[in-house]
């Protein structure tokens, strides 16, 4: 069948982020041919943020950014492309990105003004009123330990809820920033009639209306069983009294939401077809710009976040056809294949903590690293490390740093070695023992979700995705070739491909596999991957395999006896 998008048809994604509102629109060739941004912090500084966000004074972990500043962005974006004289008559479908475990909260009666917005005025002037808080809590918020240990014990304890939804408890999360505001500001919770995330909040702008939460956002919220992709009944008792009300339908990511409304039909110029297909968070949207979309496909991110000022965030990404959840990492409804889904690893300690000990052992030299990388051995004669700058997530430990040498590391069986532990390692030895460290705890990790090993491919990216001597240690340790791609802002790009996908399964009238419309055009694009490593020596692959068994021996120790205890990113 021919799967082809309509010649002149452009399609627009945005990613709402903690600092700043992006947009990429990409033509039929999936090309991309504009993007724009607004800084939060420098191009509204009315609102007095820092990085996006207010944090409490108190230190009580309570971090919200105010609703209205997205509002007001979205107005600002899309006039910077009046400017540079973008066509909306020609955007077929628009669709975005949200900042994951945000949340807005609609004032009763809101709904009505939503639905006759006038486009002589600004939608922050006509939206001022429309929020029962102005404050929507978000991902960095760390203020619902004691909400996030309710929910969980309602359902049977953190492993039970993790089964059920993808995830044990998190403080991020969006049931638990729910059930806080319930406790904490009863009249706010009863005074609003629908509460949003990020993402099916701007949505709900576009289409002027209430835009559904979409499954793969909503998996990340403790309230969604993600095998039936339906509201879990005992965890929604668990937060709030008539929670389901208030959040609505759930709807699959490749759906439309509505159509573009009046408001932007008249202000802006969009065509009166255009679609609105449903947004969904920041980390699908990143997996949809990766263009992974075959389970078995690993994407791996190799540089420092800009999410955050305050820690770096790596994160794995993956596809798979059965959910398998643990209580660490994720799992959620892939966004662009509603029959498989997406695992999600993330990591605190990842290229800032490879520079500290590039600075402390290789002169705060890349090139040195490197050099010390050659002159060792694969498997560092039997010498693991374990680095955190930062409280780990994946796994559950505090900052520290621990070395381990397998004794009589010569023998064939590693499974069978002995670990003692030491206090350093010389310099060539501690800069394999980071790399190594960082990437035989992602595939343990990975494999655990049910990735399968090897991998059928793994996509690196971020600032290290350029350094050959990281990559051949990937090929080696995960077994597979590795590609590499330069992504400007994956999200938004994210978003955009969406768009077009979400496009073609309305006009087809059923879902249509992602692959379909990137047949033939990914090659010619800005989109495509690179191979910049080829798979590693098998033999050497089934060292390293039995070298991470031994590794994830003693993680799972070090957990037991330093770990628990909140986990907060």
């Amino acid at each position: 069948m021919d799967y082809t998008l309509p010649e002149d048809s452009l399609f627009l994604g945005f990613d709402c982020s903690t600092q700043s509102l992006k947009a990429t629109v990409l033509d039929a060739n999936l090309s991309i041919i504009a993007s724009e941004l607004v800084h939060y912090e420098s191009e509204l500084p009315h609102y007095k943020t820092k990085d996006g966000v207010y944090r409490d004074p108190s230190g009580n972990g309570r971090i919200v950014s105010p609703t209205l500043m997205w509002v007001e962005a979205l107005d600002l974006l899309l006039g910077k492309f009046v400017k540079s004289k973008l066509d909306f008559g020609r955007i077929s479908a628009v669709s975005g990105s949200g900042q994951q475990h945000g949340s807005v909260y609609w004032k009763k009666g809101s709904l009505l003004t939503l639905a006759s917005l006038n486009p002589e005025k600004t939608l922050r002037e006509q939206l001022g009123d429309a929020f029962s808080t102005k404050e929507s809590p978000i991902w960095m918020d760390s203020s619902t330990t004691t909400q996030c240990r309710e929910i969980e014990r309602s359902v049977g304890g953190a492993f039970a809820l993790s089964q059920l939804t993808g995830s044990r408890a998190y403080e991020r999360f969006t049931g638990p920033q729910i059930r806080r505001i319930f406790e904490t500001q009863p009249e706010v919770y009863h005074d609003t009639e629908r509460i949003s995330l990020v993402s099916s909040f701007m949505a709900s702008l576009l289409i002027g209306g209430y835009a559904s939460i979409d499954e793969t956002d909503g998996s990340g919220m403790n309230l969604m069983d993600i095998r039936q992709r339906i509201w879990l009944k005992g965890a929604l008792e668990a937060t709030a009294p008539g929670l389901g009300d208030k959040l609505g339908e759930l709807a699959p990511a490749h759906a439309v939401a509505g159509l573009i409304a009046p408001y932007f039909v008249e202000r802006f110029n969009f065509k009166k077809s255009c679609l609105v297909i449903q947004w969904s968070g920041d980390n699908p949207n990143s997996l949809a710009g990766l263009t992974l979309n075959t389970p078995g496909d690993l994407a791996i991110s190799l540089g420092t976040s800009d999410t955050s000022t305050t820690f770096e965030i790596a994160q794995v990404f993956g596809i798979t056809r059965e959910p398998q959840p643990r209580l660490e990492g994720h799992v959620l409804p892939n966004p662009v294949d509603p029959n498989c889904y997406m695992v999600m690893l993330v990591y605190k300690n990842g290229s800032l903590t490879r520079e500290d000990v590039r600075n402390r052992c290789a002169e705060q030299s890349w090139d040195i690293f490197n050099k010390f990388m050659e002159e060792t051995s694969p498997l560092n004669g039997g010498k693991l490390g374990f680095y955190y700058k930062e409280h780990e997530i994946s796994p559950p430990l505090p900052a520290g740093c621990h070395r381990f040498v397998l004794g009589n590391f010569t023998d064939d069986s590693i499974d069978e070695l002995k670990a003692h532990e030491v206090q350093e390692f010389d310099a060539p030895p501690e800069v394999r023992a980071i790399i190594e460290g960082q990437l035989l705890s992602m595939r343990a990790h990975a494999e655990r979700f049910g990735m399968p090993s090897p991998p059928k491919r793994i996509i690196a990216t971020g600032g290290a995705s350029t350094n050959k001597t990281i990559l051949k240690a990937i090929a080696s340790i995960f077994g597979c070739a590795v590609y590499t791609v330069q992504r400007p802002d994956s999200a938004s790009l994210g978003a955009a491909l969406r768009a077009a996908h979400g496009w073609l399964c309305n006009m087809e009238g059923c879902f249509v596999p992602i692959s379909c419309m990137y047949e033939n055009k990914l090659q010619k694009t800005s989109l495509s991957c690179k191979l910049s490593m080829p798979a590693g020596d098998a033999q050497l692959f089934s060292r390293y395999t039995s070298l991470m068994r031994k590794r994830m021996e003693i993680e799972d120790h070090l957990t037991q006896k330093f770990g628990g205890g909140k986990i907060v990113i």
